[in-house]
């Protein structure tokens, strides 16, 4: 009875491991990168793009000429200038978008941002708003298919979200670019397959204005994407993923850069499983909603590199445990068979999604790249975590 109970106490630390494989297995139908398609209706919707800008001066020229020429007569593209001390209104203006400007030091965050742009368009409602970062591009056809998938739906829709690193990058940079590829396309491919609903990420995202209009924007949590998608799932509106076009960005290339711009992305990650991952779990059990039960699966899983450490520790601990009292052969049983899942399951995301960024010899260096990341978390428990700023990349 001990040893059950033991095992039982250390279960809720393996269900990450479980289900990462359970996404991973049920995205394996696509064997790569999906193409882009253009989609083309007789009847388009109007739609907005907003694009966030905080002192973004430096890319945002290439992401306002992708957009403009996808939009369509009667569609808008609205730069939002947050908080910005350099020239990106000014360089907006000149490039033929609509930017419009807010400063306010105590309201700082994209999500403010998008409240803004929001509240600007309420005089002149579109039928749907797209968001995409300032430092994106959109692949061809990418604002008609997702408006039209969008509008016809009703729900939110999210596009493919990529990130890669120079060509000729480091082991660490295509580290980065892998993990990037198997969170925003290997679980959420999987999360849609199995519960048709995937988590929002914040660029390359579209909602129906009447979804839009009422979405509690104005917040200054790190992943306020993340938060408006599982809102919108509980209320009936489960995202989208559209996986036949994307919205592509680039890694930066100093290691030192790198590492605050992920610290800010996980730490948000953390803080929303924290705060958002009990009552989700609550609605999923209550409801049996599949939508609600993935969101719940896909939120539950660290980010990678903290959740590697963190098992690997456990599985060494159990095992020790068991060896000196056997009461704790059953838990040492239960950490080997999780561990088990999650190495698999990073080894099916590789072989199908990731062969191309690195060798089998560099995967099986990835745990280097873990400990890199550990004053990442040590941070985080110290409550030394970040909020919206742009992050400095070389040029």
């Amino acid at each position: 009875m001990i040893q059950l109970l033991l095992a039982l106490a250390l279960l809720p630390l393996m269900l990450p491991a479980f289900s990462l494989l359970v996404l991973t297995v049920a995205a394996l139908g696509v064997r790569k990168v999906p193409s882009t398609t253009v989609v083309s209706t007789r009847s388009a919707p109007r739609v907005a793009v907003l694009v966030p800008a905080h002192n973004e001066s430096v890319h945002l020229l290439p992401t306002i000429a992708c957009l403009q020429a996808q939009l369509r007569p009667g569609d808008r593209l609205v730069v939002v200038a947050d908080n910005c001390i350099d020239d990106t209104a000014a360089l907006g203006r000149e490039a033929g978008a609509f930017v419009i400007e807010r400063h306010d030091d105590t309201a700082r965050g994209k999500g403010y941002a998008l409240a803004f742009g929001v509240d600007y368009l309420r005089a002149d409602p579109p039928d749907v708003v797209m968001v995409v970062d300032a430092d994106c591009v959109v692949s061809p056809g990418a604002v008609a298919a997702i408006a039209h998938d969008c509008h016809e739906t009703g729900h939110p829709v999210q596009m493919l979200n990529l990130m890669s690193a120079d060509e000729g990058a480091g082991l660490r940079m295509r580290v980065l670019e892998f993990a990037m590829r198997v969170k925003n396309l290997v679980r959420p491919l999987g999360s849609y397959r199995l519960g048709h609903a995937c988590h929002l990420m914040g660029t390359g995202m579209a909602l129906p204005w009447s979804l839009m209009s009422t979405a509690k924007l104005a917040t200054g949590h790190i992943t306020e994407d993340m938060k408006l998608g599982i809102e919108l799932t509980q209320a009936g509106f489960a995202p989208r993923f559209l996986v036949d076009v994307r919205v592509s960005s680039a890694f930066v290339t100093d290691t030192g850069v790198a590492r605050v711009q992920k610290s800010r992305w996980e730490h948000g990650h953390l803080a929303t499983i924290t705060e958002e991952l009990p009552g989700l779990l609550r609605s999923a059990v209550t409801t049996l909603d599949p939508a609600l039960i993935v969101l719940a699966m896909d939120l539950m899983i660290p980010p990678v590199a903290f959740y590697f450490l963190t098992i690997f520790a456990i599985l060494a601990l159990a095992i020790v445990a068991a060896l000196v009292w056997p009461v704790f052969v059953a838990a040492a049983v239960l950490a080997a068979i999780g561990t088990a899942c999650f190495a698999l399951a990073v080894g099916l995301a590789w072989f199908y999604f990731g062969r191309q960024l690195l060798s089998a010899r560099e995967l099986l260096a990835t745990p280097l790249y873990a400990l890199w990341k550990l004053p990442v978390y040590v941070a985080y428990f110290l409550k030394k975590r970040s909020g919206w700023t742009r992050t400095k990349r070389k040029v």
